[in-house]
């Protein structure tokens, strides 16, 4: 990742928050920033006329082998999820796909079947770990995640309060800082002061 690259992502969570009027501490509204972002967000069973078979295929058969998709239909924005997943993890799957679109970042490849079906898409490793990072700085952004650090240390309820996973939790807790800043401060705060002389 470019030289503060990491700082810019969380200065544009906060931005982003500010403009959807979502306090930094609570979980990120996805609708209203669909909304902003001017995306549309389905499940396979929101697809119009999708075969029974695709359906089972995409979230049965090979439920574990895709999250999300991005497609551009026209003028019109298509975030599809994979509804077979844990609903914290449909809530990073979406938010990658939208910090691919905040980011700018158009697909390295595309594979099409014979057929004329969209197969895959992928981006390098760097716009990958990119959008990754911004869409961890927009669900769990480091000042609301600080503010609510303080409030308690539990992992479970921190991920619960953002509504991400624990594993998500737990890697902006270490990436940001916040738990190691805030142990810090509670031993300085407890240390007993020198009396003068």
């Amino acid at each position: 990742m470019r030289r503060g690259f990491k700082s810019e992502c969380e200065r544009r969570a906060e931005a982003t928050r500010g403009q959807l009027q979502s306090a930094l501490d609570t979980p990120l509204d996805l609708e209203a920033l669909a909304a902003h972002l001017g995306v549309t967000v389905w499940r396979p069973e929101d697809v119009p006329n999708l075969p029974s078979e695709a359906l089972t295929q995409l979230v049965r058969s090979d439920g574990d082998s895709w999250s999300a998709v991005t497609m551009h239909v026209g003028t019109d924005r298509l975030t599809i999820v994979n509804s077979s997943h844990a609903p914290n993890r449909q809530r990073n799957s979406i938010a990658h796909e939208f910090a691919h679109l905040m980011l700018d970042r158009k697909p390295d490849r595309v594979d099409v079947s014979k057929q004329g079906h969209l197969l895959l898409s992928s981006f390098e490793s760097d716009n990958e770990d990119e959008a990754t990072w911004l869409a961890g700085a927009l669900l769990v952004p480091r000042e609301g995640l600080r503010r609510a650090f303080r409030r308690t240390e539990d992992v479970g309820l921190l991920a619960a309060r953002f509504e991400v996973s624990q594993q998500l939790l737990k890697w902006r807790l270490g990436t940001t800082g916040v738990a190691v800043q805030a142990r810090r401060a509670n031993a300085h705060r407890s240390r007993p002061r020198a009396r003068r002389a």
